[in-house]
């Protein structure tokens, strides 16, 4: 029912999207009824599935058509018409930047930890270039407030919808629907993690702007760490850890997320924070050299989230996408639509949990 209210949402926002909708109904019926994947995986039509995957074929369909010639970062190169796949926006900060998130459903604050790039992962898809030598950069706690504050005021307020690309998006894009520990590299990594929650949960004390929920996104590598579990200890119930899995076997891991970390302790580590309070897993899949997944290897994934649930993991949502900004690697490329409704499908029939397609 949610996925059904979400389309008649976006339906409303972009006129034309219902006619198009129309045409395209018995078509994506039809490919997600019964195509197969690679080793001949079949699913038979699930309404929310369909709902779900024809909400997220909507979504970019629209946006696309509805924007202008596309703006600039500020290294001269073009951003993609597609607002979910535009760069990062620093808006000259350091620590702090803007992106449209197909995942959170429009505007993100987000709070670069790894200014540095330092990662223990180096997955295929990053859309950060580690060849690119840069400084040690130690992050400053102080700056950082000073930093989300400013665009917490700039987006609150009609200053935001003035620059490009912002002008050509519609308002709805433009809520603010979280604040993100993230970075070019491994967040919980950071010395200074506690003391970065720390200070975004001191500016939300404080009161001056409209309540924004944390979202800590992760690879979960480090979720055992004391200091991690401390400041997941400052996170309210309605903030939100996104632990990464992409993979269902070691092998698939070392393709794509090319970590140091093997992924029993992913696992380990998933299990550990789940136990404490929900988590979203955020599950990233792409072909790689031309080749999807396979259907063992997304068995194998589902088999790894029944097992977490089954331990007594509270997993409330799986979140199924594929790369959308702009690569470092050319190694990788955007799986079709009915592929992530298969691995959805998959997720929901082995591991019965709640699975969303973005």
């Amino acid at each position: 029912m949610r996925a059904y209210q979400n389309l008649l949402f976006l339906c409303r926002i972009w006129p034309g999207a219902r006619n198009r909708r129309k045409k395209r109904a018995s078509t994506d019926k039809e490919r997600v009824a019964g195509i197969s994947s690679p080793g001949n995986l079949k699913l038979k039509f699930n309404k929310n599935a369909y709902m779900q995957s024809t909400e997220s074929n909507a979504r970019v369909a629209n946006y696309s058509s509805s924007l202008s010639a596309p703006a600039r970062n500020s290294d001269g190169k073009n951003r993609t018409n597609d607002p979910f796949g535009l760069r990062r926006d620093f808006l000259e900060n350091k620590f702090v930047y803007l992106a449209i998130s197909p995942r959170a459903r429009g505007l993100s604050i987000g709070i670069n930890l790894n200014p540095d790039a330092a990662c223990n992962f180096d997955c295929l898809y990053c859309d950060v270039d580690r060849s690119i030598g840069r400084s040690a950069w130690s992050i400053d706690c102080e700056v950082v407030a000073r930093e989300l504050e400013q665009t917490l005021a700039l987006v609150h307020s009609p200053g935001l919808k003035a620059l490009p690309p912002y002008s050509a998006l519609p308002p709805e894009l433009l809520r603010l629907k979280h604040v993100a520990l993230s970075g070019d590299g491994e967040p919980t990594a950071s010395p200074q993690f506690l003391e970065m929650v720390q200070s975004v949960v001191h500016v939300r004390a404080r009161g001056r702007f409209p309540f924004f929920k944390i979202v800590l996104i992760t690879n979960a590598s480090h979720l055992d760490s004391a200091d991690v579990q401390e400041g997941l200890m400052l996170f309210t119930t309605q903030d939100e850890v996104w632990a990464k899995l992409d993979a269902g076997t070691q092998a698939y891991m070392d393709l794509v997320n090319r970590g140091t970390v093997p992924l029993e302790t992913i696992q380990r580590n998933i299990l550990l924070t789940a136990r404490k309070r929900p988590v979203i897993i955020q599950s990233l899949f792409s072909s790689v050299d031309g080749v999807p997944p396979s259907a063992e290897e997304i068995t194998a994934f589902s088999h790894r989230l029944r097992d977490l649930k089954e331990a007594g993991a509270n997993i409330s949502l799986v979140q199924i996408y594929s790369a959308t900004r702009p690569t470092a690697s050319n190694r990788v490329a955007h799986l079709p639509l009915r592929a992530m409704s298969q691995i959805a499908g998959s997720v929901r029939a082995i591991a019965g949990l709640r699975a969303e397609i973005f």
